[in-house]
């Protein structure tokens, strides 16, 4: 009866090792054998060892690239996210036609005042301090109207630190300022060139009415009724080589925002879209030189794609957040269905990148201290 030998390595009798060892021994198989066998069994078990750290982590992970202890801090971070600077694209229709637009006329829709009212004092609940009333083209809807009440509400009834608007400019009348201005505390003006041939080229403009002389007659409204002026500006292929020192410091205003253009699919990219923005794109490194030649302007606050995509909560006009982590615009669920806290874990909210291009900053008037 053969002898049963156990396998030094692993200590079973019925390891493969353990077989060619006793035939070796029978057969007085020379030292040299013993070592290759020796050698060949280390190799299978460092190598099945691999195999089922491996599937292991494969299985963990459940074909994800993230681990499920990643994902479970990322999703308790998203949870513990206060909406503290909100944007609410209250509607989408516009009266330019940028070729650039990452936020397009896909809907006419707009929330009624009361519904709106509503969203807005839940995300007052949830810790908001600043709205940004933006589209589309803001003014645009009830000739202003809506908008006056929405930002009215805002500062009265919400009493929130800071309100702000995006617009184009081109619909603004000053017996809007003479109603509203004392709840707003920054307004925004969209003006990418002033060079009046390079708007038409980009689409900022309506008929013959001339986008940079009416920025100037917005900042001195804003003078007059005491809201802050703040520009903001797309660069892209048109206006990468602008030199806007001259302008911009005239105009003094309390921040030039300065984006990268930015690409959105089913905005301005893409089958779907109703704007083709790839031929505005420029590279990064365009964006850096035109910065470098703004580098003396002290109010400018540059933006590239990689600042911008994900550190903004933007609620559209159904009040769902927009997640762009993918490149393009996921909603959540609305906030007037779910709530805030539910609907903001589907934001792709980035707060560190939020607080890293400078997101938090002095934004309500009372606090900036300007020389009206």
């Amino acid at each position: 009866m053969r002898a049963q030998v156990r396998c030094a390595w692993c200590g079973h009798s019925r390891c493969n090792r353990a077989e060619m060892m006793f035939f070796s021994n029978e057969h007085s198989s020379p030292k040299l054998l013993q070592l290759c066998l020796d050698t060949l069994h280390r190799i299978f078990c460092f190598f099945s060892s691999v195999c089922f750290w491996t599937l292991r982590r494969l299985w963990a992970t459940e074909g994800s690239h993230v681990s499920p202890v990643d994902r479970k801090l990322e999703e308790r971070q998203i949870q513990s996210t206060t909406p503290a600077s909100v944007n609410y694209h209250f509607t989408r229709k516009c009266n330019y036609k940028c070729g650039f637009c990452f936020h397009t006329a896909k809907t006419s829709f707009v929330l009624p005042l009361d519904e709106a009212k509503r969203g807005l004092k839940l995300l007052k609940a949830s810790g908001m301090e600043k709205i940004n009333f933006s589209g589309g083209e803001p003014f645009l809807h009830d000739r202003g109207e809506f908008l006056g009440k929405l930002v009215q509400f805002c500062k009265l009834d919400l009493q929130l630190p800071s309100v702000s608007i995006v617009s184009n400019g081109s619909m603004i009348k000053e017996n809007w300022f003479q109603k509203y201005g004392d709840y707003l505390d920054i307004l925004a003006i969209s003006c990418d060139s002033f060079d009046e041939t390079t708007n038409q080229l980009i689409g900022r403009t309506q008929g013959r009415k001339s986008h940079v002389d009416n920025l100037f007659k917005i900042r001195n409204w804003c003078q007059q009724y005491k809201v802050a002026f703040k520009i903001n500006s797309v660069i892209n292929t048109f206006n990468v080589d602008e030199d806007m020192r001259e302008q911009i410091t005239e105009l003094n205003p309390v921040r030039w925002k300065v984006f990268q253009c930015l690409l959105i699919d089913g905005e301005n990219a893409g089958e779907a879209a109703l704007r083709e923005a790839e031929r505005f794109v420029i590279s990064d490194q365009q964006f850096e030189e035109f910065l470098d030649r703004h580098s003396s302007v002290s109010c400018l606050v540059p933006e590239s794609n990689e600042k911008m995509r994900n550190s903004y909560l933007i609620l559209d006009e159904y009040m769902r957040f927009l997640d762009c982590r993918e490149g393009r615009k996921d909603p959540s669920k609305s906030i007037l269905d779910v709530g805030v806290k539910e609907a903001i874990c589907f934001s792709g909210f980035d707060e560190k990148m939020f607080l890293k291009r400078g997101g938090k900053y002095v934004w309500s008037k009372a606090d900036m201290k300007l020389e009206w």
